[in-house]
């Protein structure tokens, strides 16, 4: 554990779309509760994105800023993606998508090898299934961690085009595995609740390793790994059942682990149990370094509109001033995330205000509005 500093570094990437304004919405809330805390925040703010590589061409954010995301004690990201002047997604002259520097890239450069996303159905929230607002699962049945690798897989970078052929080349390792399936027993074995079914401690391991070759090298470490571990039981899921028990049988999860397309595929899925991607929470964290991240995209149509669900954002946050209160020793900082969790459950309980993912076009409240109102519950929490 490092030792509280006199002043946090945070940079803020806010990328495209809705992601620069829930960016904003990031920064007015640590703006807010820093002073009442008593900490200090050197906030930087860096552009990047599709839209920056459209208008600057050559890169996708400003040279240097791969340096100061590594100097950053924490970062937040908004969302990338942006179309160029022919319709479609822009894409650099490398072939990657425009904004892969703050997202692939921080990921690989700074050893972001665990991707974590909470998957928790507070009350109050409801879902939109078949397009109705409908309570489908009781808030005690959803409460689990998706832990996902964050480096490798599919997302190796590896293949191309040859004529009428493409190929994508999937790379998975031990090194990768073991730390992110550690990870995973580490995180089952802290929280301590358990399943909400039975509320033991467990990791599920995701894979298809009657077929894929990758698959069982995974499997094979999350059997050593698991050794480690007596006190956590082990699970083992094919993917496809996988993602239908999830959606059926939620409260039988504690802590799932998996390769790294998977995951990505399987926790937005899981966004449905929590509400939908305005709730979901992405957390990209390494040994030394970690981003946060909404994972709802910057969905360009909704930009400018203030109708964007902020709480993901903020929610967001929050994990970011825990995880660097927990590195630092700075109980500060683990007050204020827990301020702003209370502060969300808070509003969402209450039903109002909410955007209209959450309640529907009639009940909607404007997106400045819910952050308002978490920005001012949450410093009423601290003070």
């Amino acid at each position: 554990m490092l030792s509280p500093k006199p002043t946090y570094d945070v940079v803020v990437l806010p990328g495209d779309g809705i992601g620069v304004e829930v960016a904003g919405d990031a920064r007015a809330l640590l703006d807010a509760l820093a002073p009442k805390l008593g900490v200090q925040l050197a906030i930087t703010e860096i552009p990047c994105g599709g839209r920056y590589y459209v208008e600057h061409g050559e890169r996708d954010w400003p040279a240097g800023s791969e340096e100061r995301c590594r100097a950053a004690d924490v970062i937040l990201l908004g969302a990338v993606g942006w179309n160029g002047p022919d319709g479609q997604p822009a894409t650099m002259k490398d072939g990657k998508m425009a904004g892969w520097s703050p997202v692939i890239g921080n990921r690989i450069k700074l050893n972001l090898y665990a991707n974590v996303r909470p998957i928790k159905l507070l009350p109050g929230v409801r879902h939109g299934l078949s397009g109705r607002f409908l309570q489908a699962w009781e808030p005690g049945q959803v409460d689990m961690i998706f832990v996902r690798e964050n480096t490798e897989g599919l997302y190796s970078g590896i293949g191309g085009r040859a004529g009428d052929a493409a190929i994508d080349t999937r790379v998975i390792t031990r090194a990768a595995s073991r730390r992110v399936i550690k990870k995973a027993f580490e995180l089952s074995r802290a929280r301590g609740t358990g399943a909400p079914l039975d509320g033991k401690k467990r990791v599920t391991c995701v894979v298809k390793h009657n077929v894929l070759h990758g698959c069982k090298l995974f499997l094979d470490v999350y059997r050593e790994v698991a050794a480690e571990f007596p006190d956590v039981a082990q699970d083992v899921a094919i993917v496809d059942s996988f993602a239908m028990f999830m959606l059926l049988r939620p409260e039988s999860y504690d802590v799932v682990v998996s390769t790294n397309m998977f995951g990505d595929i399987l926790t937005d899925l899981g966004s449905v149990l929590q509400g939908g991607m305005g709730m979901a929470v992405g957390c990209n964290v390494g040994d030394d370094h970690a981003m946060f991240e909404p994972i709802h995209g910057s969905a360009p149509p909704m930009a400018g509109k203030d109708v964007a669900n902020p709480l993901a954002m903020l929610g967001a946050t929050a994990e970011a001033l825990r995880w660097l209160g927990r590195r630092h020793g700075d109980e500060r900082l683990v007050r204020g995330a827990r301020a702003v969790d209370e502060a969300i459950a808070a509003i969402v309980a209450r039903g109002q205000p909410l955007t209209g993912d959450l309640v529907g076009p009639d009940r909607a409240a404007p997106r400045s509005v819910v952050t308002a109102a978490v920005i001012a519950e949450a410093v009423a929490r601290v003070s």
